[in-house]
């Protein structure tokens, strides 16, 4: 399920659907993914909830406590992904590639991060994961290889948010 609370030029509802498939496929990811594209104001009490950070990010995500693909015939969610739609616009412009292209950068970021993936702990797998994928998905920059070059307000890992909700 994709929850629209801010609109993103140039993606729509079936658009974003198709990439969320095809990247979990492409990552290897079993079930549903939950996408809530959302405000600054949302993401930071999201942040602040979950990370202990009260700022707005860009991406997290949320993995389900149940990791199995289906159920009698019905998909398991995976988890769930929150994108600040304002970010993705802001860093779309300032690398100079659609805010569309940018969620679909987050949904990604989310997606390996569902999958068990962790750039904070994981000596580079996830960044070069997300490299590959990224080129299969016609995705430029990776939030990844951004992040390590400005760490700037915006890059923010969503595995803290991972944490926090396998526990509580």
């Amino acid at each position: 399920m994709i929850s629209w609370q801010k609109t993103v030029p140039g993606l729509g509802e079936a658009t974003l659907r198709r990439f969320i498939l095809k990247a979990c496929r492409a990552a290897g990811l079993a079930g549903e993914v939950d996408v809530l594209i959302t405000s600054n104001l949302r993401m930071r009490a999201l942040n602040r909830r979950f990370r202990g950070k009260d700022k707005a990010t860009d991406v997290l995500s949320f993995p389900s406590a149940d990791v199995q693909p289906t159920f009698k015939g019905h998909a398991i969610n995976a988890g769930d992904i929150a994108i600040s739609a304002e970010i993705a616009a802001r860093n779309a412009h300032q690398l100079g590639h659609s805010a569309a292209s940018e969620v679909k950068i987050l949904v990604l970021h989310g997606i390996l991060h569902l999958a068990g993936y962790d750039h904070e702990t994981d000596n580079g797998t996830m960044a070069r994961k997300e490299s590959r994928l990224r080129r299969k998905l016609h995705l430029p920059s990776g939030l990844i290889g951004r992040d390590a070059l400005s760490k700037g307000p915006s890059s923010s890992s969503a595995s803290g948010a991972q944490k926090r909700r396998r526990t509580a």
